[in-house]
């Protein structure tokens, strides 16, 4: 089953990608569905966790919510190892891979750069936001599984900041100014908010048009709701973090599970009665003070219902 949806969002320029292949028609009954994200493969410990990353079943599906790397280059070599070994890899974007670091080849900016990362997922069968939803019918199905990409919109603000520019001066002001402000670049939006605005709209559109009686796995690489931000050690970075426009989301979209990453807390917070997971690696100085096995991707569904007790926060 697949259901078909929109390429660009609502006022992008340039040409669109090429026409997404077909999608899987249900997966891996015998398999399970895992995720992983926040891989920052620039580090050699991250990379050489990705080379041994393996599956438990040949019928493994899995989640990459973003932040593999920031150059073209690591992105594609991460991608390619993972989707030899999975039976299927569902990939969103995180704001590292959106970011124009100046070292990387591959000077694209903005909305061109995500349509050329969706192009290389394409070339190696790796599903993105771009390409028809999936059905996944193993353990814990059937549900949609459903990619997003929605960035952010300066909405998760601190008491006392009724705007944008408000919000920026405070988080400047206690010491927290995210590298997004020089890489990641909205083009041809004016802004990122701009750009988020329009992927909210089309995506909140597909979303909608989904068959009731489906439950779906939603996948952002940052949190659909606040809530998750809480435990930050910079609360004025939760400005980089989401948008209270996908608040509802959960519940009204019938989520079995929402899985996200960008925080850098490993955890699972239940939020109104339905499961938040954020599944990051993280830089090794962090995984590095875990107790639990880095980058063993999290199991998805069957959903859990309790959440584990260690989080740990940083500046992603």
């Amino acid at each position: 089953m697949t259901y078909e949806i929109r390429t660009l969002p609502p006022g992008a320029t340039g040409p669109a990608p090429t026409p997404a292949p077909a999608a899987p028609r249900g997966g891996g009954h015998g398999g399970t569905l895992v995720a992983v994200s926040d891989l920052h493969v620039r580090y050699q410990e991250n990379r050489d966790i990705v080379e041994a990353l393996r599956p438990e079943s040949d019928d493994d599906w899995l989640l990459v919510a973003g932040d593999v790397g920031e150059c073209v280059s690591d992105i594609r070599w991460a991608l390619t190892r993972l989707s030899e070994r999975f039976a299927k890899v569902v990939w969103v974007p995180g704001n590292h891979e959106l970011w124009t670091p100046e070292h990387d080849p591959v000077q694209l900016r903005g909305v061109a750069r995500y349509e050329h990362l969706v192009g290389i997922c394409r070339e190696l069968g790796v599903l993105t936001p771009e390409d028809p939803y999936p059905l996944w019918e193993g353990a814990g199905g059937p549900a949609v599984i459903a990619p997003l990409f929605l960035l952010y919109d300066y909405t998760f603000r601190q008491p006392g900041a009724t705007s944008k520019q408000q919000a920026l001066a405070q988080a400047e002001e206690a010491g927290v100014v995210c590298t997004d402000e020089y890489f990641l670049h909205p083009d041809p939006y004016p802004t990122r908010e701009d750009w988020c605005r329009a992927r909210v709209a089309a995506t909140e559109a597909r979303l909608a048009a989904l068959p009731a009686d489906l439950p779906t796995v939603l996948v952002n690489h940052w949190p659909v709701m606040r809530e998750p931000t809480r435990p930050l050690w910079y609360p004025d970075f939760a400005l980089w973090c989401g948008t209270e426009a996908t608040a509802d989301w959960p519940r009204r979209f019938r989520a079995a599970t929402v899985v996200y990453g960008h925080l850098h807390i490993p955890r699972l917070l239940v939020c109104d009665g339905v499961p938040h997971q954020e599944v990051s690696l993280g830089y090794p100085r962090e995984w590095q003070r875990r107790s639990a096995v880095p980058g063993r991707p999290v199991r998805i569904l069957p959903a859990p219902a309790a959440a584990p007790a260690e989080a740990t926060g940083t500046r992603a």
